[in-house]
């Protein structure tokens, strides 16, 4: 939709976003007030340019209205001292408010509405030409791809849907199931590591060496009796009396088997 920005900036100052300003005025008053006032001009340029880039759908005015309201808060939030700051800022908001109420309206990428356009062409030329809608293979055919392409090409050209989480979502859902553990889990699991490293750490020497070749290095026990030197019931022994020890310190906080 074309608009004319000369007729526009006639006609709008007795409109919805002057009242808006105006109450925005009186609602916070001094600084604040001066600020919206002052960048209004910004609000009313990044419309015109986001309206004018092929977006169909949506008003000027209802950009303009979605980005006062970002401009008002970025007035009342911004505590920085330079007016440079705050121009960055503000830009920023009020351009990103306006950009989410396009996407909420129009939720296709311009790239989609071009090939939307395209098929609906090309269907309405050949559904003219054959006196019926034309099947796929033709379709396809005329505009110069396969069939698969087509398929990802009506696939990509589907409007997006935007839903509420609290709505979508649903604990019996398998869509959002998430098999990493939870943070008290994690918690609890670190606190066990560090009471075990503690407890292992009390042992005597040599029986920290039997845990690290057995448990650690995964060494059978004619292995490790070959790294001690000695027999392999000796290791045999030394192994329970480490698991022995390490059973009593950690009594209250695991199970070892």
């Amino acid at each position: 939709m074309k608009h004319d920005p000369q007729s526009f900036a006639k006609s709008r100052p007795a409109g919805e976003a002057v009242r808006a300003y105006g109450g925005a005025a009186r609602a916070y008053g001094g600084d604040i007030a001066d600020r919206v006032r002052r960048f209004m001009p910004m609000v009313r340029r990044l419309a015109w340019h986001l309206q004018s880039s092929g977006r169909d759908g949506i008003e000027v005015e209802d950009l303009m209205q979605a980005g006062l309201v970002a401009l008002t808060e970025c007035a009342q939030r911004h505590q920085g001292p330079t007016e440079d700051g705050f121009a960055a800022y503000a830009k920023m908001r009020v351009r990103g408010a306006m950009v989410d109420l396009i996407r909420r309206h129009v939720p296709l990428s311009r790239g989609a509405v071009e090939r939307r356009r395209l098929m609906r062409e090309k269907t309405q030329e050949l559904t003219g030409k054959l006196g019926r809608e034309p099947y796929d293979v033709e379709l396809s055919g005329a505009l110069g791809i396969t069939l698969g392409e087509l398929e990802a090409l009506r696939n990509s050209s589907e409007p997006l849907r935007f839903e509420a989480i609290d709505d979508a979502y649903s604990d019996s859902n398998m869509a959002f199931a998430d098999d990493a553990p939870d943070s008290l889990a994690l918690l609890a699991d670190e606190e066990l590591r560090q009471s075990v490293a503690g407890a292992i750490a009390e042992l005597p020497e040599r029986l920290q060496l039997v845990i690290q070749l057995y448990f650690v290095e995964e060494l059978n026990l004619a292995e490790i009796a070959e790294v001690l030197s000695v027999s392999i019931p000796r290791v045999h022994q030394l192994k329970a009396q480490a698991i022995e020890k390490l059973r009593h310190a950690l009594q209250n906080v695991a199970d070892i088997l």
